[in-house]
């Protein structure tokens, strides 16, 4: 629907389907929004750059740069509130839009997440442990924070990096210089952080409202391949003392960030069972998309609930499950094999749900899409994925 005027954001409002949602962004996650909220009621528009992207499949779409203001306004006058599917999108749009119309998001949790420095300082704010860690400045700083922390530990870019770009692991003294002159040219901040010798990578994503009611969703599970998450495992295969607590963190961390919408939380699980946050992102998260099957409430209905003020969903598991992420080398074998008898899949009771995104262009590393397995046992269905092959081509 078109408004005659921007909406001013001095209060909380309760937006009913019916109602515009403004998306920035116009990738998978905005997708998957769309489709849930769309069904709900809602209708969306979205601003990406990309030509019919996976999002303007679905919606409208302003084909335009992140930073073009004047587009970001058009964006504005066709919604009600707006939010962001990735947190890369440029903070000073996001900073106008929140203050011409409504982003209950705000810009302020974007600001700092897009920045590890930061993020961590936040965290920790919050009273959350993170892995210790040290701003680098210099090729010398490097070398202090290498001796402080003790080697192996990991390098990264204090901004721009995700499926693993913009890092390092340092194993070694002589590693150091190649790997700061590697990205330092990017002329980005540089962090260190200590390497965590972890047993488990699990994730959470917790959901705020507008009105401050928070609701966790059950604890994944996470197995990473070359920097890129692979598969997440529900329930995850740790102690329920370990979920209890981090499903806790996550949410206390969506209350001290003050969050409107979706909070993933990365964490690792120590040797000891002690919990270090990673990293957060203020959005949907590729390791919650096995909730749109497995949960009575998906993650991406919950963002749309949580930023229109409706009452949160119910966060219960239905069934284990295994989200399998499908790539671009994996692409052609799983739609192939969508049009087969699996009999492994009727032996094992696993119930498989395909996810495509509709992207362009079938990239090596690039997600193109996922799949839910529904299981009585994550282990069959971790079986399965091995047996059939796709997902051991390089």
């Amino acid at each position: 629907m078109m408004k005659d005027q921007i909406n001013k954001p001095n209060q909380v409002k309760t937006l009913l389907p019916g109602s515009t949602i403004g998306v920035l962004g116009g990738g998978q996650l905005g997708r998957m929004m769309a489709l849930s909220g769309t069904a709900m009621g809602y209708r969306f528009i979205t601003l990406d750059p990309t030509p019919s992207a996976p999002c303007g499949q679905v919606a409208p779409q302003i084909e335009a740069s992140y930073g073009d203001e004047a587009a970001a306004r058009n964006l504005a006058l066709a919604s009600d509130v707006i939010t962001y599917e990735f947190e890369n999108v440029d903070a000073g749009v996001a900073a106008l839009l929140e203050a011409e119309s409504y982003v209950p998001q705000g810009s302020k949790l974007l600001y700092t997440t897009q920045h590890r420095l930061r993020e961590k300082r936040a965290i920790e704010a919050a009273g959350v442990p993170v892995a210790p860690y040290r701003e680098v400045t210099d090729l010398a700083s490097l070398e202090q924070a290498a001796l402080e922390l003790g080697l192996p530990c990991v390098l990264k870019t204090a901004t721009g990096g995700y499926d693993g770009k913009g890092q390092a692991v340092l194993r070694s003294a002589d590693e150091l210089g190649k790997a700061y002159q590697e990205l330092a040219a990017s002329g980005r901040e540089l962090v260190l952080e200590k390497f965590i010798a972890f047993a488990a990578e699990i994730s959470v994503i917790a959901a705020r409202s507008t009105q401050g009611e928070v609701k966790s969703f059950p604890v994944s599970e996470n197995v990473h391949v070359d920097g890129i998450l692979h598969l997440s495992i529900v329930p995850a295969r740790i102690d329920d003392r370990v979920q209890r607590e981090a499903r806790k963190l996550a949410e206390k961390l969506a209350e001290s960030l003050d969050v409107a919408g979706l909070l993933a939380v990365e964490m690792f699980v120590a040797q000891n069972g002690e919990l270090y946050v990673n990293e957060v992102a203020p959005r949907p998260h590729n390791s919650g998309h096995y909730t749109m099957e497995a949960c009575a409430t998906s993650q991406f209905e919950q963002h749309v609930r949580a930023i229109c003020n409706l009452p949160l969903g119910d966060t219960t598991l239905l069934s284990p499950v295994v989200m399998v992420n499908v790539l671009g080398q994996h692409l052609e074998e799983v739609v192939k094999h969508t049009g087969m008898r699996d009999h492994a899949l009727d032996e094992y009771g696993i119930v498989p749900k395909l996810h495509l995104y509709g992207k362009n262009e079938s990239k090596t590393g690039r997600k193109m899409g996922h799949i839910n397995l529904l299981c009585k046992d994550v282990q069959h269905a971790l079986d399965w994925i091995e047996q059939t092959q796709i997902w051991r081509q390089g």
